[in-house]
C-alpha cells in the first residue's frame, strides 16, 4: 500500500493494496491505545502487492469456497478486482445458475462497503465482484444514522464479515453541497440539509473553491470511519484482528480506488 500516512508505513512493508499518488489533508491526528489499535488493524493489507493502477493478467476466476476469511485477504481481493475493472477485464464472478441456487439458502460476504448513491460508482462493478461477494450500504456522502450502522453491525457480528470500506468518491455531489451550502449560508431543500449538516464538520477550510470539495471527499471519508471504529462492537473486533475498517476513494476520471489514510 502506498498509504499517504506514516501510521501505515511499516518498515520493510510493501504497498497498501489501495495505493495511489493522491496527497491527504492534514496529518493523521494520534489518539488513544484503542485508536492505535485500530489504525494498526486497518493497516493489515500492508505486502498484499502493489498499486491498483498496475494491470495484472487475468487468472481463473475464485469459486465459492475461496470467500476472504481475514481482513487482508480481503483487501486483497477487492485490489484484486479494481485492477481487473480498470483494465477492462471483468470476471463479473459468481453469476452462474449454481452461484445463484447456493445463494438461495446462505449467505456469505467477505467486506461491507459503504459507499456513497452516487450511479457512477456501483461497488460490485469498481471491485468486479458478483452475487453473494458484497455487503453495501449506500447513503449520499456514505453519511451514517442509525440504519446504516445498524446494516454495518449487521454484516460484521452476524456474518462476520472481516472487512469494511467506506467509498468516497471523486466529485461527489452531496459533499459539494454542503460546502457551498455552508459558504453561502443557505438552506437546502427537505431532507437534504441533513446530509450537509452530517458532512460539514469535514470541510476543508484551508482550500478554497473546487480544491475544498476535493479534499472534503477525503475528509469525509475519514471522518466517517472513524466514528466506525469509535462503535464499541466492531472497536472490539478490530482490536482482536478479526475486524478492520479503512477508508478508501474512488477516481472517475481513471476508475482507480486507493486507499484514504
Amino acid at each position: 500500500m502506498n498509504t499517504d500516512s506514516a501510521a501505515h508505513r511499516g518498515a520493510g512493508r510493501e504497498p497498501h493494496p489501495f495505493a495511489g499518488p493522491r496527497p491527504t489533508t492534514g496529518g493523521t491526528v494520534r489518539r488513544t491505545l484503542l485508536r492505535t489499535a485500530l489504525t494498526g488493524a486497518a493497516a493489515l493489507g500492508a505486502g498484499l502487492g502493489a498499486g491498483l493502477g498496475a494491470a495484472r493478467p487475468a487468472t481463473a476466476a475464485p469459486t465459492r469456497g475461496s470467500r476472504p476469511g481475514t481482513p487482508a485477504e480481503a483487501l486483497k481481493e477487492l485490489a484484486a478486482g479494481n485492477r481487473r475493472w480498470r483494465a477492462y477485464r471483468e470476471r463479473h464472478p459468481h453469476e452462474t445458475p449454481a452461484i445463484r441456487r447456493t445463494l438461495a439458502t446462505a449467505q456469505h460476504p467477505f467486506a461491507v462497503v459503504l459507499g456513497c448513491i452516487d450511479s457512477r460508482v456501483p461497488p460490485e462493478l469498481v471491485f468486479d465482484q458478483g452475487l453473494g461477494d458484497l455487503m453495501t450500504v449506500r447513503t449520499a456522502g456514505e453519511v451514517l444514522d442509525e440504519a446504516v450502522l445498524g446494516s454495518v453491525a449487521y454484516g460484521v457480528l452476524e456474518l462476520g464479515i472481516p472487512l469494511v470500506v467506506v467509498l468516497g468518491h471523486q466529485s461527489c455531489g452531496a459533499v459539494r453541497a454542503a460546502v457551498e451550502a455552508e459558504r453561502s449560508g443557505s438552506h437546502l431543500p427537505a431532507h437534504i440539509q441533513y446530509l450537509a449538516d452530517q458532512i460539514s464538520p469535514a470541510i476543508d477550510h484551508s482550500k478554497e473553491g473546487d480544491a475544498r470539495v476535493d479534499a472534503t471527499v477525503d475528509a469525509n471519508v475519514r471522518l466517517v470511519r472513524s466514528k466506525l471504529e469509535a462503535e464499541p462492537d466492531l472497536a472490539a473486533k478490530i482490536s482482536t484482528g478479526k475486524l478492520a475498517i479503512v477508508g478508501a476513494r474512488y477516481e472517475l476520471t481513471d476508475q482507480t480506488v486507493h486507499h484514504v489514510s
